[in-house]
């Protein structure tokens, strides 16, 4: 089973050794495999030529595009990040995971019902399954895919850094190229959820995912998961799936990792030149560290760049902390309002249903709206 640690952790202190005692742990279950990479995402889209510009501005590298289906990968050997196929709505339709060699595939058959896959609909080839999560999105597990060349990237200038005790650079001035940030790997994904405790624990199940950090509500019940891939003593991501609960099922973002602030700043560039819609950033998230950089897809889906964030082994404990909006972020502009749920009319019905058919009590939905609290900034 995968081990449960208790580490109650603020952003701004040091770990400290016990949860409170009205902490409940976020329990995970025993899995059935081990994911070793988030291979891509895939999408439905109605025009795909509008999300291929926006994908190429933003820094990934279009593989092929047809009439039917769009195909990017980034400058790593991942021979796809992003798959689009042409359809009648706008929606994000699942995620595609490598899972370890030892992993058994047919397990996943014989336990969750998940179906065969055609390897001629697999980038990179290979073999795999389809499941469905508990809200219907398509989740492949895939193995043997081949793996590609990687494409020229720049080094990071990060060593090149001169700081009041250390002259890094001598007669070297710094000139990095104004271009698209060149997107190297997809890092991460968020997915909100009304269930949020049923919707992790099946990735957990069905990934072998190890959580990060968890932040909890203020009755003490976890809220928000960050989970990493179990890649034994080798450094992964802080985290390759979030979970969050909140009042509807959603796609919330997906990243991708660029070399440096560098990177990230003339990527900032390109894409407002390009007349591309800014979200938020640049600043830096407290839970992960990363440098982030957020914007929106022609469809107003939301995709990140970051660079610097956080890496652990598998056997790094699991940090708890209270779940408040201010905590998303250590600088940088405030997070925009539409990260929070409006009060707009869907919202209030939708709402009212969950309310109607039990999927959340008044208690809950008070915690989750306490939670999204303005943060308290002492130093204004």
């Amino acid at each position: 089973m995968t081990k449960i640690h208790t580490t109650l952790h603020q952003p701004e202190s040091l770990p400290q050794s016990r949860l409170p005692e009205h902490v409940q742990p976020l329990v995970c279950p025993v899995p059935l495999g081990r994911a070793v990479e988030l291979a891509f995402l895939m999408w439905e889209k109605k025009a795909l030529r509008p999300t291929e510009k926006f994908l190429r501005d933003f820094g990934l590298h279009t593989v092929s595009l047809t009439e039917k289906k769009l195909i990017a990968r980034g400058t790593g050997t991942a021979p796809a990040i992003y798959v689009a196929s042409k359809g009648r709505q706008n929606r994000f339709v699942g995620s595609a995971f490598v899972m370890s060699d030892d992993t058994d595939l047919a397990q996943y058959k014989r336990e969750l019902a998940a179906i065969d896959l055609n390897p001629a609909d697999i980038p990179g080839g290979g073999r795999g399954i389809e499941l469905l999560d508990p809200a219907g999105r398509k989740v492949w597990l895939l193995q043997g895919q081949t793996h590609v060349a990687p494409l020229p990237v720049r080094e990071p200038v990060t060593e090149l850094a001169n700081s009041p005790n250390a002259a890094n650079r001598v007669n070297r001035p710094l000139r990095t190229p104004i271009e698209p940030a060149k997107v190297i790997r997809l890092g991460h994904f968020v997915l909100q959820s009304v269930d949020f405790m049923g919707l992790a624990q099946w990735y957990i199940k069905v990934l072998g995912l190890i959580p990060s950090d968890v932040q909890y509500l203020a009755d003490g019940s976890p809220n928000l998961a960050f989970c990493r891939l179990n890649l034994g003593q080798t450094p992964a991501d802080h985290h390759a799936v979030v979970f969050v609960g909140a009042i509807e099922e959603k796609y919330e973002h997906s990243a991708y990792e660029v070399t440096d602030l560098d990177a990230i700043g003339q990527g900032q560039q390109v894409l407002r030149a390009q007349g591309h819609k800014h979200m938020w950033g640049i600043g830096r998230h407290i839970l992960g560290s990363q440098l982030f950089d957020y914007w929106h897809d022609p469809e107003g889906f939301e995709m990140e760049h970051y660079s610097d964030g956080d890496v652990f082994t598998s056997d790094f404990e699991t940090c708890y902390s209270p779940l408040t909006f201010g905590s998303i972020w250590a600088w940088g502009q405030d997070a925009p309002s539409s990260m929070k749920p409006s009060k707009s009319l869907k919202n209030l019905w939708r709402v009212f249903q969950h309310l109607k058919y039990g999927r959340l009590n008044i208690d809950r939905l008070k915690l989750l709206g306490a939670a999204m609290d303005p943060p308290a900034r002492p130093w204004l």
